[in-house]
């Protein structure tokens, strides 16, 4: 295992960590005697494995079901300085019931203290100024730091970049679990801040949110080669300095074997990467053309000044993929999820997109024209059944 500085809390951070959100019984608080015997055998084989290998950040959330309390069978039984341990809460506006949530956590994982305590989905400014305010989340957090139970605070997102770059620049906090790897570029932006500000990088779901690369489209394979999807994009992600540490959401020990093929091409990714970034490149480009490669993200509105909320750079965006990459089944689920994700994946889909005027929000875009026709095709190629994030399932 590789480790790196993450930031300024100087801790020893493993270029992998091991997230908490896929090996669970269950995704609702249950008794721990309803925890069958094999879920917990599984999860305990999982962070054996994943300690084994080197990687002893070990990531969960108040918000991950049983995560935490079948985590608390395990951890305690490893010398406490050996682990690093982040778990996560959503904002509230009651800082006691924060409060409350945390001593849960901490119960659940049978630990004195966690090393990182994420706020858990700043998403918006309104939860960035629930947590910052005079007697907000913050404020039970540095309550809780003075008492030895946390060390370090960030906060995790999916919020749109500005959002990420204001609570980044209130440099109140120590690191940021945030959404970027190849096919989703965006918050470079906020990367950029965040190393401005020394905070440690934790990239979310960058196999799964990434692409599903775990069950990549034949299309994908080929433009990675010799790589596979999986490896090339955890090259691409570390291959910048700036990102410190990977999130594997594992669901069984074997996960974590193609990701550690990565660490060994660490040393090698200036003669790997470049061949695959330039196949990908002129995919797209054969695709689309080199403008619209190019430049079709340039003056979109954002989904809040959009006729009927219709989140129009993600379905682009989405379209990009599925037509580019063939990487139609992420499109379809990331697509169906607008409409049900609040603020975790906000905006609405392209359907009767004929009905609306767009002229006005798309007067920015070069594309102005084309953009209804583009949208309707990627309701007619991604539209299907409602899709529920993880935790609502």
């Amino acid at each position: 295992m590789q480790y790196r500085r993450f930031g300024r809390t100087e801790l020893k951070m493993p270029v992998f960590s091991c997230g908490g959100m896929r090996y669970q019984h269950n995704w609702k608080d249950v008794p721990e005697e309803q925890i069958p015997q094999d879920s917990q055998q599984n999860l305990e084989a999982i962070i054996h494995r994943s300690l084994e290998v080197g990687i002893n950040h070990i990531e969960t959330a108040r918000g991950y079901g049983t995560s935490e309390m079948q985590l608390g069978r395990i951890l305690p039984t490893f010398p406490r300085e050996k682990l690093i341990v982040q778990t996560k809460i959503s904002p509230k506006s009651d800082p006691k019931e924060f409060r409350h949530l945390f001593d849960k956590s901490l119960a659940n994982l049978k630990l004195d203290y966690v090393d990182l305590l994420g706020l858990h989905g700043i998403n918006t400014l309104e939860l960035l100024q629930e947590c910052i305010r005079p007697g907000g989340c913050l404020d039970v957090v540095r309550q809780l730091q003075a008492q030895g139970k946390v060390r370090f605070v960030g906060f995790s997102t999916h919020g749109p970049t500005d959002v990420i770059i204001k609570t980044i620049e209130t440099d109140q906090f120590d690191y940021v679990n945030l959404h970027w790897y190849y096919i989703n570029q965006f918050n470079w932006p906020a990367i950029a801040a965040a190393t401005r500000h020394d905070m440690g990088v934790f990239i979310i779901s960058p196999s799964d949110k990434g692409g599903m690369l775990y069950k990549p489209p034949q299309k994908l394979v080929d433009l990675c080669r010799p790589l596979s999807p999986i490896v090339f994009n955890d090259l691409f992600c570390l291959s910048h300095s700036q990102v410190h540490t990977l999130s594997l959401g594992v669901s069984r020990p074997t996960d974590f074997d193609e990701h550690l093929q990565a660490v060994e091409l660490l040393d090698r990714v200036d003669e790997l990467l470049p061949p695959i970034l330039v196949r990908l490149e002129e995919e797209a480009i054969a695709t689309f053309g080199e403008d619209w490669v190019k430049t079709w993200h340039i003056g979109l509105p954002e989904f809040e000044e959009t006729p009927a909320g219709i989140n129009i750079p993600v379905i682009l965006w989405l379209r990009n993929l599925a037509l580019a990459y063939d990487m139609t089944e992420y499109a379809k689920m990331r697509y169906n999820l607008l409409g049900s994700g609040g603020h975790w994946f906000p905006g609405n889909q392209a359907r009767n997109v004929r009905k609306l005027d767009l002229q006005h929000c798309l007067r920015k875009s070069r594309y102005a024209d084309q953009i209804p026709a583009f949208l309707e095709d990627a309701d007619r190629l991604l539209g299907g059944e409602a899709v529920k994030r993880l935790s609502q399932q």
